[in-house]
């Protein structure tokens, strides 16, 4: 439903988005993920027709953003970044001013209002000007004013900015939700976000894509799959023999004496191999004291990722096309 190829666009010398192209199908929420100033903003802008690029193509819900703007923005609902919105507007006269702005019918829009009252938690501050609310529930107006009229694709920036923790989770399991049903792309630095909610990541830094992929083959990506904390107790070279000719590991590492020696594992896999550290323990003659599984986190994956200096670059794990 969003397909994205070569996308360029520059402000004066400087590319905020260098050749970018990606996927977004029905059913996924994907995470737009990257520090600040990666392009992540821009790239939603240019998909919201807030900006034209320099170059390349967009297309969302089938329309090409530059030749059929109008029908693109009657295609999506769009939250921007600090969810603008009128002060001087009640949050009921907002809603229902949205509403119009779609052009839906009135008993639909006035059903639709209600719901959104409710899902988005706006019972508390309905009879107040959105002038007067605090930043977190001009947050929740700005997604209920996104999904009123009950859009296809969704296209949040920094959805959850300025919420409470309970607030977070409120909003990212109604993105989740609507997710399972529509298109929905979010952009955001919070890594925790793209865990709990999305289905997959697009890491973008610099203006370029650096991977994209579900959140377990980032991770894998950054560290070589899951990694096993284990002390043992035994001989020192023959543990290292064993643990050089086990074909389960990728590689691994001594991480000096503990009552043993410890050593983290790299796996091959997503396959837990803690029976076979066990068995490798006892094939050895040595004695296991430690074994801690620990699983690839998004969090490497993003600081390797967007690092100047990161050998990775233009990485396609699957569900899109990535930079070359």
């Amino acid at each position: 439903m969003i397909e994205v190829r070569d996308l360029c666009k520059s402000y004066g010398p400087t590319k905020a988005v260098d050749h970018v192209s990606f996927n977004v199908e029905k059913g996924e929420v994907v995470g737009f993920l990257g520090p600040n100033g990666a392009g992540k903003t821009t790239t939603m802008r240019i998909l919201t027709c807030f900006l034209s690029p320099d170059s390349g193509t967009a297309k969302v819900g089938g329309y090409d953003v530059v030749k059929q703007p109008l029908q693109v923005r009657r295609t999506i609902g769009y939250l921007p970044e600090g969810a603008p919105s009128y002060h001087e507007m009640g949050v009921v006269d907002y809603l229902k001013f949205i509403g119009d702005m779609h052009e839906m019918d009135k008993s639909k829009r006035d059903a639709r209002f209600r719901e959104m009252i409710d899902v988005c938690g706006l019972k508390p501050v309905i009879h107040k000007d959105v002038g007067e609310l605090s930043k977190g529930f001009r947050q929740r107006l700005g997604l209920a004013a996104a999904i009123i009229h009950d859009p296809d694709i969704l296209i949040l920036d920094e959805p959850t900015s300025g919420l409470d923790p309970k607030q977070n989770r409120d909003i990212r399991e109604l993105i989740k939700n609507i997710g399972s049903e529509k298109c929905v792309i979010l952009s955001t630095h919070i890594l925790s976000e793209v865990e709990v909610t999305c289905d997959r990541a697009i890491i973008i830094d610099n203006g370029r894509i650096t991977a994209q992929g579900t959140v377990e083959e980032l991770g894998r990506l950054a560290r070589g799959a899951d990694t096993y904390y284990v002390t043992f107790k035994g001989d020192r070279n023959r543990i290292r023999e064993h643990l050089s000719k086990f074909g389960k590991i990728e590689k691994f590492e001594e991480r000096g004496a503990n009552g043993g020696y410890s050593f983290a594992l790299m796996s091959r896999s997503k396959e837990d191999i803690s029976e076979s550290i066990f068995d490798l323990a006892v094939a050895g003659g040595f004695k296991l004291t430690e074994l801690r599984h620990e699983e690839a986190r998004l969090e490497e994956a993003f600081l390797q990722l967007t690092r100047a200096d990161t050998p990775i670059s233009g990485k396609d794990l699957g569900g899109g096309e990535a930079n070359e």
